[in-house]
């Protein structure tokens, strides 16, 4: 089958497609049995996709990335509707209506038609503090009534961790400085080798929790993202480790002892 490449497609072709697999008589056998629930793993899969396709600066490639995670939404707005929970349109009306809400600087009168301020009239902050009193509220228009109660159990540990501890500033309760941060970033460390002197294992597990915990507070206060500086890291530690395997006759370092293969971390770093 020959596919027309240069045919220029719309949503409601990618809409109309998504029916057409769905179609419980002519659909796909793989598609039609797909549930919210069998849909999460790939949905995490395709949205880390995108973002390492940033990470790359491969820009051909990241329309592609961004359609397989539009896809995804498409795919979840098919089940809402044949469910009779909500449709595509729903989904695109509430996140319009929302980000209008929340941005009562460019849409003043709440719609789309409205005229925005002059550049300049509202300062950053001003934007940010209004745009949290507004979050506030729907907070507490859902029943959401504890400041915490509503940053997803589902997020990957670091990311929860910062959103935690930024939520939690707010209402005053943070370090005064960076010293204070580190300093219990020491106070944490003492702790763990504590427990790791008693080998006591669910107490090594939670002191290095805590130390971790405290470590993205450090970056928070250093204004640094926990979850990129760790990306950059296992990138730049994955380079390294190529390096050490294009050094060595066959790329094998599991012949080399300790020593050796230190050296040769060494000159992969020099090397980088």
């Amino acid at each position: 089958m020959e596919i027309d490449q240069k045919k220029i497609y719309s949503i409601s072709d990618l809409r109309y497609l998504m029916e057409r697999l769905r179609d419980p008589e002519i659909g796909c056998p793989w598609d039609i049995k797909q549930t919210y629930s069998s849909l999460k793993e790939h949905t995490l899969e395709e949205a880390y996709e995108v973002v390492d396709t940033i990470d790359r600066n491969d820009f051909e490639h990241l329309s592609e990335e961004l359609g397989d995670l539009l896809f995804q939404i498409i795919f979840y707005s098919q089940i809402g509707a044949e469910e009779g929970h909500f449709d595509f349109d729903k989904v695109i009306s509430g996140v319009t209506a929302k980000l209008i809400r929340r941005h009562p600087h460019v849409f003043p009168s709440g719609t789309l038609d409205s005229s925005n301020l002059k550049v300049g009239e509202s300062s950053s902050n001003s934007i940010n503090s209004e745009w949290e009193a507004i979050k506030e509220q729907e907070r507490l228009e859902k029943g959401i009534s504890r400041g915490l109660d509503d940053i997803p159990m589902a997020l990957p540990a670091l990311n929860r961790a910062l959103k935690l501890q930024k939520r939690a500033a707010q209402t005053g309760f943070d370090w005064s400085s960076v010293d204070s941060v580190l300093s219990k970033v020491d106070e944490e460390l003492s702790e763990l080798k504590v427990e790791i002197d008693l080998a006591n294992t669910q107490g090594i597990e939670d002191e290095l929790g805590d130390l971790l915990f405290t470590c993205v507070n450090l970056s928070r206060h250093l204004k640094v993202d926990p979850e990129t500086a760790l990306r950059r890291s296992n990138a730049k530690f994955k380079r390294r480790f190529n390096t050490m395997e294009s050094l060595v006759d066959g790329g094998n370092l599991s012949q080399y002892s300790l020593s050796e293969l230190e050296r040769l971390w060494i000159k992969a770093k020099d090397l980088d």
